[in-house]
Order: structure tokens, then C-alpha cells, then sequence
């Protein structure tokens, strides 16, 4: 005679099962949309967890300063920070120690491969950087200051096939970005100097020492800034002669500033000579050549972290601000 009431437990027991079953489904669905949105090749800049130990390759897409962007096969982006402790090598050479380059010369193009571990700002704090040194050649034949990757292109494709699709992307985007560093698109000049030399001689004069050290005393107070130098000589000699010289004053520079005045290297824009092919007086005339025997030496800042309420940039090792 009871068959046909409902039971009170039984009730309860089909909503639970209904609940139950509506937040598996909508569990379901959160999961997958999720995951979709981690896969999503277009997403930004990726994180590396704090501490997390990492090894990968990819192609330096951007630079500022101590830190570049790496992209990898997955096309995601990492920021990489570079320290005094980290190691640049080629891979291979004698006895397999590979040869050791300046922090000046990771350049957009470059195919690298980066280990190290995660910091509280998401970036990866670089121990090792390796790469090929047929790689670096290429980068600074294409121009090494500017980052056009026309050239460097047309060779990693028949390297690195995987690497092919992201070293397109990267090229079209430091094309649309960097005409030339010298137009300054991304920073800002806040100090110019220009220090003469002897005829043949890449000696700093007492002088020159003088602007040099008014210009160091001026950095730091700065943020994120760079240091440009560019050598230059008379039209006397051979063009060889002129851009060896014009490289040697250049680089007399850039020791003088990090010896004398502990400016990471980092901070260095890959100093270069130009010869004879930028002068800036009348080489027929004793007056003019004096003035075209010199270095030019630019501070300069992002143009975004220069901006009023820009974030400081973070570095695991004591720096300059």
C-alpha cells in the first residue's frame, strides 16, 4: 500500500545526483576552455615560475639592456635576464670550452640556447647562453647594431628547419621596429659626448678622460639606459687602416668606462667603427681632420621605461639603477 508515495531520502539523493552531475559538466568546460586559452599561440609574453629550473632554444626577437625576449619552436616568448654571472659561449672549440663573447653581442636574429632559473618577475635569469659561432658571424655581418635578420634568414632555414616559421616572425618584427639604431626609434639620446684623438693613436688624452668621467657620473642616476659608441677617423690612409683604427678608439672607450667607472658591459651598445665614412668636418683642412679623429659616446634610455610611471626594470644582481 506504500509503493506509490515518494520517499522523503529519495528525493534528496536525485537532486544531489543532479547537482553532482551539472558541476562535472561545467567543470568540463572550464577545463577546456582554459587549456585552449594556454594553447593559443598568440598569446604574450610567458612567465617562468620562481625557482623553476630551465633549458631551451629559440631566436632573440628584442633587447633592452640587460634583458632580451627569446621566442621558442612554440612561438612563446620569455624574457631572459642577463647578470655578471652569466656565461656566453659557442658551443664547441677547443677541447669543447667554446669561445666566450661580450653580453654586447646578443643580437635580434641570433638562435640561442638559454638555461637558467626563473626569478619573481617571471623572467628567466640566465646561467649559460650558447650558440653556433657560424650563427654570431652571420648576425654581425647583417649588422650587429641594427638587427635586420635579411641575411641571417636565408641561412637558419637550411640549419634549424624547426626554427624557420619563428625566425620569420622575429625578422618582420624587428623590421617594422629598427631601421637603424642610430634613428633612435626606441630611445631617447640624454647625453652626447665626442672625444678627440692623436693622428693614429686610440690613447685617451687626459681630456678626454675628463668627459668621459662627466658622462659616467651621469649614469647613475639613470634607469635602463644604454651606451652607443661609434669611432671615427681623418681621410688619411688606407680604408683598412682607418676602420681598424676607428674600432680601436672605439673599444679604448668602452674599457675606460667599465674599468674606470664599473658600467656593465651589458649597458654597451656593440661599439663599432666606422673609418673615415662619417665625417663631421672639412678633411682637407688640419682643423677639420683634428675634429673628425674621434668617438662619439651617447647615453641613451628606453623611450617606454623613460616615461613618467614606467616600471623599473628588476635584476637578481647588484647593478646600476
Amino acid at each position: 500500500m506504500n509503493r506509490n508515495r515518494f520517499h522523503p531520502m529519495a528525493i534528496i539523493w536525485a537532486a544531489a545526483i543532479a547537482l553532482a552531475v551539472a558541476s562535472l559538466a561545467l567543470g568540463q568546460t572550464t577545463t577546456t576552455q582554459t587549456t585552449q586559452s594556454n594553447q593559443n599561440p598568440n598569446t604574450a609574453l610567458r612567465s617562468v615560475p620562481s625557482g623553476a629550473k630551465m633549458k631551451f632554444r629559440g631566436v632573440v626577437i628584442g633587447r633592452d639592456a640587460d634583458v632580451f625576449t627569446i621566442r621558442d619552436r612554440s612561438r612563446a616568448d620569455y624574457q631572459v635576464l642577463i647578470t655578471d654571472n652569466t656565461s656566453i659561449k659557442t658551443h664547441g672549440g677547443f677541447l669543447r670550452s667554446g669561445k666566450r663573447y661580450p653580453v654586447t653581442d646578443i643580437l635580434r636574429g641570433l638562435i640561442v640556447e638559454v638555461e637558467g632559473r626563473g626569478d619573481n618577475q617571471g623572467q628567466l635569469v640566465a646561467d649559460k647562453i650558447r650558440f653556433n659561432e657560424s650563427d654570431m658571424r652571420a648576425a654581425m655581418t647583417t649588422d650587429s647594431r641594427v638587427g635586420p635578420v635579411e641575411a641571417n634568414q636565408e641561412r637558419m632555414a637550411g640549419q634549424m628547419d624547426e626554427l624557420y616559421a619563428v625566425a620569420a616572425e622575429a625578422r618582420a618584427e624587428v623590421k617594422a621596429v629598427n631601421e637603424r639604431v642610430s634613428s633612435l626609434d626606441d630611445y631617447d639620446v640624454q647625453e652626447t659626448v665626442s672625444v678627440n684623438f692623436k693622428v693614429n693613436s686610440a690613447v685617451l688624452s687626459p681630456e678626454a678622460k675628463a668627459q668621459l668621467d662627466a658622462l659616467a657620473a651621469k649614469t647613475t642616476a639613470a634607469r635602463a639606459f644604454m651606451i652607443e659608441v661609434a669611432g671615427h677617423t681623418d681621410a688619411t690612409g688606407s680604408d683598412a687602416k682607418n676602420f681598424r683604427l676607428s674600432r680601436a678608439r672605439a673599444e679604448a672607450v668602452v674599457q675606460y668606462l667599465a674599468v674606470q667607472h664599473k658600467i656593465p658591459l651589458r649597458r654597451f651598445v656593440t661599439p663599432m667603427g666606422y673609418g673615415k665614412t662619417d665625417a663631421v668636418a672639412d678633411n682637407t683642412t688640419r682643423e677639420g681632420r683634428s675634429q673628425n679623429r674621434r668617438v662619439d659616446v651617447k647615453m641613451i634610455i628606453n623611450r617606454g621605461l623613460n616615461q613618467p610611471g614606467a616600471p623599473a626594470t628588476s635584476s637578481s644582481a647588484p647593478t646600476r639603477p
